[in-house]
């Protein structure tokens, strides 16, 4: 239901909802919502709260696993948030607001938390990624959702740096799947680049190997996927079915409403990041939003001043710093140790770029700066920009000839229309980027 710039009520949502888990057939069932963390923009209590309201009845138990990814666990007050529990004329507990409902992190790090549920061979991994690579993928996930009867996706579709459109099966990989299968989609999708990839609605390479991945889950797999408008907790469409039909009706509305399609390339970008992103690891967003309609020799300023590290979790990104694709690749002896998931995010934030190994020269097509409370040492040896926050006038910079204020950066992707073209909607599958480092 919904569409592009539509606003899906409450009572819409429940009907959907409603009719969907009665034909789902779920009586007596072990269920798993499967979750966002806290950094999209999404109405959660909404969507769970409905939910709930339809599925306790009916099921034995009810457990929702916090789609973390790699991302940091969440702590007890942050889950009381994010499902809006305990603030002002919420109610006081989770117990109170969700009535039988468990809610726990995907505990990535604990390997008895861990299922491995099949093997995709190389020669298959190889097929799906379109020869970048070439090594089996172990399929581990989330004892929970392993074990339950059916698990539902609960969440939003944006434009994003690694498999074009998330949402959909992307919630169970890498959402509640081992590190070792994440660091090889976020690969792929580093040698395709971000820019490539951000925002095509059709089945990429990336895709192609989470929904293999996902196919192995032996739980049934059921999605309640939207489209909200950023920064807000409006639904503009839903959909409920499996992941890849009710992914597929949201991604399309997805392309339409959050892609800015611009006539000439910006100059310089300040992206002002919500306090949802936490570090620069998700607060890079801004970067990868934005990186693809800066001119060549622009920059992107991450505006955050309430950050105050690049990653809680992933030590060593301070190690190997921010660099363009081709800077690992052609170096690979010295960086395939390294978690290719963090290799990738570097790539991804980085930007468009080329290295000459027999010169040692990296040459980077935009320059990339953090306003936050990074020091500027560590910025420099990270190979970033830095820019004092405490000096920026957003509104004195919004008058500024060349440069453009993004508010709530991070969701909204932004393009610049092909030469010619009449109105665009949507990016369709690119196999560009083909560099095998298998």
């Amino acid at each position: 239901m919904g569409g592009p710039h539509d606003q899906v009520s409450a009572d819409a949502l429940d009907d959907l909802v409603r009719t969907s888990v009665g034909e789902a057939g779920l009586d007596g069932q072990d269920v798993v919502l499967v979750i966002p963390d806290g950094t999209r923009s999404c109405p959660l209590p909404a969507l769970v709260g409905t939910l709930h309201r339809h599925l306790s009845p009916v099921v034995r138990s009810l457990t929702a696993v916090i789609a973390l990814g790699t991302h940091s666990y969440m702590e007890p007050d942050e889950i009381d948030r994010l499902l809006g529990v305990g603030g002002a004329g919420q109610p006081g507990s989770m117990e109170e607001a969700y009535p039988g409902l468990v809610v726990v992190n995907h505990e990535w790090a604990d390997p008895d938390m861990l299922v491995e549920v099949g093997t995709i061979p190389a020669a298959r991994i190889r097929e799906l990624s379109e020869g970048r690579l070439d090594r089996e993928a172990p399929i581990v996930i989330n004892r929970r959702v392993v074990e339950a009867d059916t698990a539902i996706v609960v969440g939003p579709v944006f434009p994003h740096e690694v498999v074009g459109i998330s949402g959909g099966n992307k919630y169970f990989i890498p959402g509640i799947a081992s590190q070792e299968f994440i660091d090889m989609t976020h690969w792929v999708g580093a040698l395709i680049t971000s820019t490539e990839i951000i925002g095509t609605t059709g089945i990429t390479p990336v895709r192609a190997m989470i929904n293999e991945g996902a196919a192995m889950i032996p739980t049934r797999r059921l999605a309640l996927c939207c489209v909200v408008r950023s920064g807000t907790g409006d639904l503009e469409a839903a959909a409920f079915g499996t992941p890849e039909d009710a992914w597929a009706q949201t991604a399309q509305i997805a392309a339409q409403t959050h892609v800015e399609w611009l006539d000439e390339p910006m100059q310089r970008v300040i992206a002002v990041m919500p306090t949802r992103y936490e570090d620069i690891w998700t607060a890079a967003k801004g970067g990868y939003k934005t990186e693809p309609a800066i001119a060549d020799g622009g920059e992107v300023v991450i505006y955050a001043p309430h950050v105050t590290e690049v990653s809680e979790v992933h030590h060593e990104i301070y190690d190997i710093g921010y660099h363009c694709r081709d800077y690992f690749v052609k170096q690979w002896s010295r960086f395939e140790h390294i978690h290719w998931g963090v290799l990738a995010h570097s790539t991804h934030l980085r930007g468009q770029g080329t290295y000459d190994a027999d010169t040692g020269q990296e040459e980077l097509r935009i320059r990339v700066t953090l306003a936050t409370r990074i020091p500027e040492d560590v910025c420099a040896r990270i190979n970033l920009g830095y820019l004092d926050p405490d000096t920026v006038d957003l509104e004195a910079l919004a008058d500024e000839p060349g440069t453009t204020v993004i508010p709530n950066a991070g969701e909204v992707l932004y393009r610049v229309r092909p030469e010619g073209d009449g109105p665009v909607d949507a990016r369709t599958t690119s196999s560009t980027g083909s560099t095998d480092v298998s």
